[in-house]
């Protein structure tokens, strides 16, 4: 494990400080990703896609952490979209320009999209929208199908090849979750009985959709360690293909 991934707003706006004090010279041996889009507010965090603020948010994710980030994520951008289909993918356009402008500036490695909800991403992008290097959604069991299909469609609207989609969120929020106590995710293993059902559902978060890595919190060495041991485990892939399609027939039961 040699990644590290946080954001702005993480710790009421200190994570990055608090990361490069916590990891002092260590943490230029690690791919470091963060994200911008969320800023302090008078009433809480507040979102922006103001690409000045944007720019200048990447800027001070440098300075805090002592270091130039690899990657820039453009966080949650569905947040500040508006009904306008053209207003929209205006405002998308300039954002992504902004990250695009910080990193040919060498203020980071490469930037890109974390996204909780893509669902109203895929018909904004165009030409005139620039392209990311990677895209971050919420992977798993947990997600449903049009998150799922809205993902990949992105993933396509763009152009982007196998390995540039990165999962979050494996757990729908926590691990200890009563779902995980009623669903035994190891049906979805080859070998699940040598799984825990946390280490199941982990692995089975990079087949929903097909990521190349998930992000997962620290809070707890211990659980992280145990994560880390379900890698070697191999999904079952019909099994996998099969819930994809009940996923999808009950969101068209749903929608009719």
């Amino acid at each position: 494990m040699s990644a590290l991934d946080t954001s702005t707003n993480y710790l009421g706006f200190r994570s990055h400080e608090v990361l490069a004090r916590a990891a002092g010279d260590l943490l230029p041996k690690f791919h470091l990703s963060t994200k911008v889009g969320y800023f302090p507010g008078s009433s809480g965090a507040g979102h922006c896609l103001d690409p000045e603020r944007l720019h200048t948010a990447v800027e001070e994710a440098a300075r805090d952490l002592g270091r130039e980030p690899d990657l820039v994520f453009l966080h949650n951008p569905e947040h500040s979209l508006t009904p306008s289909t053209a207003r929209s993918r205006e405002a998308l356009a300039k954002a992504c320009a902004a990250l695009d402008s910080a990193t040919s500036r060498g203020l980071c490695g490469a930037w890109g999209i974390a996204t909780w909800d893509p669902t109203a991403l895929p018909p904004l992008v165009d030409a005139s929208v620039p392209t990311p290097s990677t895209l971050m959604v919420r992977a798993g069991l947990l997600v449903g199908a049009g998150t799922l299909d809205a993902a990949e469609a992105l993933m396509e609207a763009w152009g982007l090849g196998t390995g540039a989609m990165w999962g979050m969120s494996p757990f729908g929020g926590s691990a200890n979750a009563p779902v995980w106590a009623r669903a035994d995710p190891r049906v979805f293993l080859r070998d699940g009985g040598g799984y825990s059902r946390a280490q199941a559902a982990f692995r089975v978060a990079y087949q929903l959709p097909d990521v190349s890595a998930v992000a997962v919190g620290t809070d707890e060495p211990a659980h992280l360690g145990e994560l880390v041991g379900a890698l070697d485990a191999v999904p079952e892939e019909q099994a996998v293909t099969k819930y994809r399609t009940l996923l999808r027939d009950r969101l068209r039961t749903q929608s009719v």
